[in-house]
Formats: C-alpha cells, sequence, structure tokens
C-alpha cells in the first residue's frame, strides 16, 4: 500500500509524464520524481525525444544539477525502468549506480527487452522496488501509453477513430458540406488527439474533396505526426497540401501506377503497396506495417466508407466523437458498413468519458473487451 506522500509523489510524476505528448514517441511517456529519504522533492524529469534522455535520468541529472545527493534517495517512476541498451543505456543500472535505494513503479514495462528484467536487477543490486498492483496511478499510467502497450502486445497501434456529427449521427451533408459542425473548442480539443498520435491517417477521398492538411496546429507541438493516406489507386495529387512540410506523408496503395507512384514521390512522399486480394489496401498488414515503423497510436479522420471498413474489419479500439447540438436530416454517416441482420451483430461499445467541449459533447468509446 502506498502512503499518502507516495501517492501525491506518483501523482506528480505522471503529469511529467503527460509532457510527453506529442514528444517521446515512439518510445513511452514517462515521468520521474527523485526524493530524499525525508520526502524533499530533489529533481523531476520525463522523456526527451526519441535517441534522448529518459525520465530517470532526466530527474537524476535535476537533482545534480541543484547540488543534491542521489545516494539513498527514492525514485518514482511510471513506467518500470528500462533494462536494454538501445539508443540509451539501461536506465535500471543508472538508478543503481547512482545509488537510489527505494524505486516506485507505476507499471511493468511490456517491451520484451524489459519485461520485468529491470526491476529484477534492481532487486538483485539491494534496491528495494515497489510495484503498484492495481489502482486508479496504474490505470492513469496504461492509459497514458495504451498506444505503446497495444503496440508492444500486439504489434499494431492503438486506432482511434475521431468523427464529428450532429445529433442525428450525420458528419455531413449529402453534396458533402461539414465546415463547421462542431464549435472551435471542439476543432482545438481535436488537435489535442491529434497529437497524441504517431500517425494520422485519412482516405484519398478525403484529401481530393477537402484538400485537408491533416497536421496539428492549432496546439503547439514538438512534432508533426505521419500522415498517411490509404488510396488503392494513386489518385493524390501531388499539389495536396497533407504532401506539404513540415512532417513526413506516407501513402499506402495497391497500384502499380508507375508515374503516379514518381510524382509522388518527387513531392517527398512514400508510397507503401499492400494490396489486397479485391484490389484495395489491405488495412491489417497496413496496421502491421505502421506498428513496425514505430506508430504507437493512429489517429484516423476520413469519410464513411474508410471508416466502415476500419469498423467492418475490427481495426479500431476507440472512438472519439463530437455531438454537436444540431439536427442535420439526411447526409453522410460516421461509418457506412453493413446492413446487421440482427441486433446481436452490432459492434458492441463502452463508455470511456462524456465530457462537455464548448456547445458540444466529446464522447470516448472503446470496444468491448
Amino acid at each position: 500500500m502506498l502512503d499518502d506522500r507516495d501517492t501525491a509523489f506518483m501523482r506528480e510524476a505522471l503529469a511529467l509524464a503527460e509532457q510527453g505528448i506529442g514528444l517521446t514517441d515512439p518510445n513511452p511517456r514517462v515521468g520521474a520524481v527523485i526524493t530524499t529519504a525525508d520526502g524533499r522533492v530533489i529533481g523531476r524529469g520525463h522523456t526527451q525525444e526519441a535517441g534522448g534522455p529518459h525520465a530517470e535520468v532526466m530527474a537524476m541529472r535535476d537533482a545534480l544539477a541543484n547540488g543534491e545527493s542521489l545516494a539513498g534517495a527514492t525514485a518514482y517512476v511510471t513506467l518500470e525502468p528500462c533494462a536494454h541498451h538501445g539508443r540509451t543505456p539501461p536506465c535500471c543500472d543508472a538508478l543503481v549506480k547512482a545509488g537510489i535505494k527505494r524505486v516506485l513503479s507505476a507499471m511493468s514495462d511490456p517491451n520484451p527487452l524489459v519485461a520485468g528484467q529491470g526491476v529484477a536487477r534492481m532487486r538483485q543490486a539491494g534496491v528495494e522496488v515497489i510495484e503498484l498492483d492495481g489502482g486508479p496511478l496504474q490505470q492513469e499510467a496504461a492509459e497514458l501509453n495504451v498506444g505503446f502497450f497495444a503496440r508492444m502486445q500486439r504489434g499494431t497501434p492503438w486506432v482511434r477513430m475521431k468523427a464529428a456529427v450532429s445529433l442525428d449521427g450525420r458528419t455531413a451533408l449529402p453534396n458533402g458540406a461539414s465546415q463547421w459542425i462542431t464549435g472551435e473548442a471542439a476543432r482545438t480539443d481535436g488537435h489535442l488527439w491529434r497529437k497524441r498520435a504517431g500517425a494520422v491517417l485519412t482516405g484519398v477521398g478525403t484529401v481530393i474533396d477537402d484538400n485537408p492538411r491533416m497536421d496539428v496546429r492549432l496546439v503547439p507541438t514538438a512534432r508533426q505526426p505521419l500522415r498517411v493516406i490509404v488510396d488503392s489507386r494513386l489518385r493524390t495529387p501531388p499539389t495536396a497540401r497533407i504532401l506539404d512540410a513540415p512532417g513526413q506523408a506516407l501513402i499506402y496503395s495497391a497500384s502499380e501506377d508507375a508515374a503516379a507512384r514518381q510524382a509522388l514521390e518527387a513531392r517527398g512522399a512514400e508510397v507503401a503497396l499492400l494490396p489486397n486480394t479485391a484490389g484495395k489496401v489491405d488495412l491489417g498488414a497496413m496496421l502491421a506495417d505502421l506498428g513496425r515503423r514505430g506508430i504507437n497510436e493512429l489517429h484516423v479522420e476520413a469519410g464513411q466508407l474508410l471508416n466502415g471498413s476500419f469498423v467492418r474489419e475490427g481495426c479500431v479500439d476507440e472512438f472519439l466523437v463530437y455531438v454537436a447540438p444540431m439536427l442535420l436530416g439526411s447526409g453522410l454517416d460516421l461509418a457506412s458498413f453493413g446492413p446487421l441482420a440482427e441486433l446481436k451483430d452490432a459492434v458492441q461499445l463502452e463508455w470511456r468519458d462524456v465530457a462537455r467541449v464548448g456547445p458540444d459533447l466529446r464522447l470516448v468509446a472503446r470496444r468491448k473487451g
């Protein structure tokens, strides 16, 4: 059991971990707080960009920069300290070498290169290690890295589908007009969710019809997510704004059109061919490829047809839906799939969050299980 002081320090570490959103990918978002034996905070830190120092190292550097000694200190970390040498040395060894005597970890690291090895090595070195066993702090730590956990455990990103709809579930009028169904506050909030993602995905129909940028611009960010286009026949115009810098664009296609591919690659886009037997992009193979590329969270903002394909093939983990207080009557759907023969065939979801964002509602729902 954690006492009130331990809980407060772990909450501070979680708040530090949140500062890694939009920065650390493909690495997890981790925060660390270091205290003296009598409970005085001497160091704070969070994981930096990939290849940069991890949270534990940042917190230790902070303490040393303030003239503090790490001998006998306690470290609160939101994820098990790493035990492998990637682009940085193992954090578990750094904590031991610094003389840290007590480590509280909110979560085990699902990376098979760590997966309990960090904890084991610290304990072998005489460090007292306390691992949280359930509870809200562990849940918060897991939510911060839901995409990292998904990629480590199944090899594919956490897929979040975002849509803005009217109260009667329409994303646009029959003629495609949709700007703006929801208000400015919802649009800004949507960019915060884009910032979380390693990649933002849309379909070629949206690119042709709306010419969107699909970047993060309404909130500050240290990096732009990869922009992904599902384009079976390579119809993306080379002049499309989604291909503009900063950031990179990746087009998944089923077409061998060499001229179109050359024109898109001349604009800096990467083209990957992943056809299925129907001549469309193989969504399952695409998600596996994005996982190999280190994408933790995939943010989908597409039209009803591509959305329907994602839903029909069971590719969506979470729905992020902004609902405006208006009725549009006939129009375009959030996702076009079915028809279903029976109610039991419906996609079963569970509510995770409901919040007011300006005049609109933000609903978050996940697939059951």
